[in-house]
């Protein structure tokens, strides 16, 4: 193994509860009273977010759809700025002990700015020699894992993640898929499974 690369949520912290928050917030400023829970998000947390707004706003158009996941996603940073999401425990130690080893990078289905949302509010930014989504790239989970292995000439990469969208994603970029069990999806198919963060001190030997 010459490389990790992490999904965010479900992987590495927990933003749901103050994700819902923020996103009740902001529709409840646009006259649309929802109760969006942590529950609810973790269900939906992974997919693209146009997947994600057709299923929180099904009966309005797709162009109502975007706007408005986009005002969630900018009211989530603003939120997650002020007060940080919870890392997993032991996930700091982890990575700083992963990145003696080998280089670490992140690639998640998210809006653009929120993995720097992630490290910025984190402290993390300097564990990590880069990342990538689909609001930078326009590429889905699959496409953004091949594109970081060619850019950074990856030999020998794994992919850690929490549901099965991730794991049909490494499946198609031809990527290891480590199901990090403590997430929020299931993943039966998982060949390798950690059931903690410092487990991945153990597969990165």
């Amino acid at each position: 193994m010459d490389s990790m690369i992490f999904d965010v949520d479900g992987t590495l912290w927990d933003s749901t509860e103050i994700v819902a928050s923020a996103w009740n917030q902001y529709l409840a400023g646009e006259g649309i009273s929802l109760s969006l829970t942590s529950a609810r998000l973790k269900s939906l947390f992974g997919q693209l977010l146009p997947d994600i707004a057709r299923q929180i706003f099904p009966s309005m158009p797709q162009e109502e759809q975007l706007r408005l996941i986009d005002g969630c996603c900018q009211a989530e940073h603003a939120a997650l700025l002020k007060t940080p999401a919870p890392l997993y425990k032991g996930m700091v130690r982890t990575l700083e002990k992963l990145s003696e080893r080998i280089p670490l990078y992140i690639v998640s289905n998210c809006q653009a700015g929120y993995i720097e949302v992630f490290l910025e509010s984190t402290g993390l930014g300097h564990l990590f020699a880069d990342h990538l989504c689909p609001g930078d790239t326009g590429l889905d989970k699959a496409g953004n894992l091949s594109r970081i292995v060619e850019k950074h000439h990856l030999l020998s990469p794994c992919y850690v993640g929490d549901t099965m969208g991730d794991y049909r994603s490494c499946l198609q970029a031809g990527v290891p898929f480590i199901f990090a069990s403590y997430g929020f999806g299931s993943v039966p198919e998982a060949q390798m499974r950690i059931k903690e963060p410092a487990d991945l001190l153990h597969a990165a030997l």
